[in-house]
């Protein structure tokens, strides 16, 4: 088991990673999955919503378009600054706040729906997270989830960087939050009705080296991934994305569109 000493040494380097690059740029393409969750969560207008790891406030941003009353809760003050921008030019009384998702600074019971798209996944420690995640959220509120499925795109794409860069020992992967069996063993008791759906994004880019130039340039942990390789093994990891890209690539005119498997998560706070 990792130390909580190591695991805060992990989110510190998670903290910098994520304020890297400009991941309001991947954000921005992957805002449908917030609105699709948003809506299947079922939120009713005036309702107290938390999004956790909201990063630049896509879910958080959904849901005040359904007039709930929401904060968005993040631990990249940069990432905030943008959130609260965007909330600003719609009009939208959206509260951006900093805070760890694995110590919310909130009192028990405090929100009718906690929300989280491909956010909270990467906690490290996941048990931890698991548990702020129903404790904030009141009894038969609702705990609503989006998370990359680890036989996925994305799931494949961790992989294929941590064959060039290796993940941190002793931490679990963040794609194992797509798993039922772990979801069902990281929340248990704390919620009923537990329902885990497959569903699937399609990422649109000009061609495979598109993806992987926008990824290398803006995704923090591919950035991260390429600043630790020196020029020749770096040539190989953007081979490794285009080679990858190509195996998902569904496009038959020369562009690239990539199925990206992830679950949406739903469950009633005991």
């Amino acid at each position: 088991m990792t130390s909580s000493l190591a695991l805060e040494g992990i989110k510190a380097r998670q903290q910098k990673t994520w304020a890297s690059g400009d991941y309001g740029a991947v954000a921005a393409v992957i805002h449908a999955m917030s609105e699709t969750l948003v809506q299947a969560a079922d939120l009713s207008a005036g309702s107290r919503v938390l999004d956790v790891a909201t990063g630049t406030g896509n879910a958080a941003i959904a849901a005040a378009r359904c007039l709930c009353t929401v904060t968005g809760v993040d631990y990249v003050p940069d990432l905030l600054e943008r959130g609260r921008a965007r909330a600003a030019a719609e009009h939208l009384p959206v509260e951006f706040v900093e805070g760890d998702a694995e110590a919310l600074p909130f009192p028990d019971g405090e929100w009718d729906a906690v929300l989280s798209v491909v956010g909270v996944m990467f906690a490290p420690d996941q048990e931890q997270t698991a548990a702020e995640l129903t404790r904030v959220c009141r009894s038969g509120g609702t705990i609503a989830l989006a998370n990359w499925a680890p036989d996925g795109f994305i799931g494949e794409l961790f992989r294929t960087i941590g064959r060039r860069v290796p993940p941190p020992p002793g931490v679990r992967a963040p794609a194992e939050w797509g798993s039922e069996p772990r979801l069902r063993e990281l929340f248990g008791d704390r919620v009923r009705d537990l329902r885990v759906a497959g569903r699937e994004f399609v990422f649109r880019f000009r061609s495979a080296e598109d993806f992987a130039d926008y990824f290398r340039a803006h995704y923090g942990p591919t950035l991260k991934a390429f600043e630790a390789l020196d020029e020749d093994q770096g040539k190989l990891l953007h081979a490794d994305l285009v080679e990858l890209v190509s195996r998902y690539n569904s496009a038959t005119d020369g562009t690239a569109k990539i199925r990206s498997a992830y679950v949406e998560v739903l469950a009633t706070r005991v």
